[in-house]
């Protein structure tokens, strides 16, 4: 095995998901408007898209599937529009009351959407997942530890700021981190966008 690769990646894998993003920003959200329960499950959500993901990116690398990039690109315009709607959802929300989606609290479903189509996490799996395939010495193996250790860190960071959005002063404060995580998911979501705009204008 190699360790240098393996703690590479760990660093690598935690950098990612801890930066908030999307799911960070859904995370917080459900946390503080529909409680631990909730969120935990829509964490949940989440780790299986990335499940998902990795599942895929290891059939491309075994050469069993072929994905075209315009498809990739699709995915990943459908889900920003998902995201954005979300964000745009938050911010019409009154201050200290959760959106809509907040209220009916966290769903697996919505986890999963949210996380199948963050852009950082497409991008990961696609273009640098497959540079830490040799870490161990069959393809397996590596595949089995690459896809743990991802689950393993992701519900660990997503647990700790679920725990954090429900300390009394992040509560005291929710109206406020809503916004921000509403404007977050703005943010990726036109990001994304107008990279997949720029994508279709390059072919």
């Amino acid at each position: 095995m190699d360790t240098s690769l393996l703690l590479v990646y760990l660093l690598s894998v935690f950098m990612l998901i801890a930066t908030p993003g999307p799911v960070v920003a859904l995370i917080i959200t459900t946390s503080q408007h529909a409680g631990t329960r909730h969120a935990l499950w829509t964490a949940v959500g989440t780790n299986l898209a990335s499940l998902t993901l990795a599942v895929l990116a290891v059939l491309i690398l075994a050469g069993s599937l072929s994905v075209s990039p315009a498809l990739l690109n699709g995915i990943s315009v459908i889900g920003c529009l998902f995201i954005f709607y979300l964000g745009i959802q938050g911010l019409r929300s009154p201050a200290g009351q959760a959106p809509a989606a907040g209220r009916r609290g966290g769903t697996v479903g919505t986890g999963f959407l949210v996380g199948i189509s963050n852009p950082k996490d497409i991008i990961f799996f696609v273009a640098f997942f497959p540079q830490f395939i040799q870490v161990a010495d069959s393809f397996s193996r590596s595949v089995t530890l690459l896809t743990l250790a991802w689950v393993v860190i992701d519900f660990l960071v997503l647990a700790f700021y679920i725990a954090i959005a429900r300390r009394p002063f992040a509560l005291k404060y929710r109206g406020g981190i809503n916004r921000v995580a509403s404007l977050v998911l703005l943010a990726v979501a036109t990001v994304g966008i107008l990279h997949a705009a720029a994508v279709l204008r390059s072919h």
